[in-house]
């Protein structure tokens, strides 16, 4: 985390004292913090915690994130900062709630996952300009396997403060890319049936006042910055209603199944 002055906290929680709070059932946590003082870090991090809230909007089996005023002491300085942070379901948490097995295998890829979630994952990916992650690497991905017949897969996305949409300072895309700005977005899915992606489309087009609704709910996320995430999200949707350019940006470049 060499980016960031002030890094994400890990934190261990007394899980049997929690049980009539909302963080029973959990144990530990991770606190997404400021990065940096400057406060334009802070509204970074709005932004960030509004895309999960998105991704929620969208679909039950997302992560959900907890918005919290955090107060920090340097007993060594004696001195104190208060900044907003979030906390993140942990994957347990998220598991039992989906009805769901955590799997930690590193020989996963997208096609072995399901295919309605992992096309809503990777359109989610593009609406908000992520390409910070990766099913084979388990980069930015957590995998789970439904309790339920079939017992598909479902690799569930988190970490997006490298997106377009966040446009942190420090967020630069992969060289292998060749964009010039986070702000490029670039269609990272497979190839899928065109029906399949019409309907994932379709649920976003569905969804789209709950995710509108759920950027401008963020408590002190400036007017600009709502604007400026909003304006972002109105040009996916202008992509998805054109059928050329849903040819063009979604179907053309999609990654072709392995032989």
């Amino acid at each position: 985390m060499k980016r960031c002055g002030f890094p994400p906290i890990r934190l261990d929680l007394p899980s049997k004292q929690l049980g009539n709070t909302p963080f029973a059932g959990e144990d530990k946590l991770k606190l997404v913090t400021h990065c940096q003082g400057d406060r334009s870090y802070e509204h970074n991090l709005l932004r960030e915690y509004a895309l999960y809230r998105v991704f929620n909007a969208v679909t039950d089996s997302s992560f959900r994130v907890r918005l919290a005023h955090m107060t920090y002491i340097d007993s060594a300085r004696h001195d104190t900062v208060t900044r907003y942070g979030f906390l993140i379901e942990s994957d347990t948490a998220l598991a039992k709630r989906i009805g769901a097995d955590q799997i930690h295998s590193n020989n996963v890829y997208d096609p072995m996952t399901d295919p309605s979630y992992m096309t809503l994952v990777d359109v989610f990916e593009y609406l908000i300009g992520n390409t910070d992650w990766s099913v084979w690497k388990r980069h930015n991905i957590a995998l789970f396997q439904t309790l339920p017949e079939p017992r598909v897969l479902l690799a569930v996305p988190y970490d997006f403060d490298f997106s377009g949409a966040v446009n942190a300072p420090y967020a630069v895309p992969p060289e292998q890319l060749k964009i010039q700005s986070v702000r490029q977005r670039v269609y990272r899915g497979f190839c899928q049936p065109d029906s399949l992606l019409a309907r994932v489309l379709a649920r976003f087009r569905a969804a789209k006042d709950s995710m509108y609704a759920a950027v401008r709910a963020v408590p002190d996320l400036p007017e600009r910055d709502v604007r400026n995430v909003l304006d972002y999200f109105d040009e996916f949707f202008k992509v998805i209603d054109n059928p050329g350019v849903v040819n063009r940006e979604l179907v053309r470049p999609c990654r072709r199944m392995p032989t």
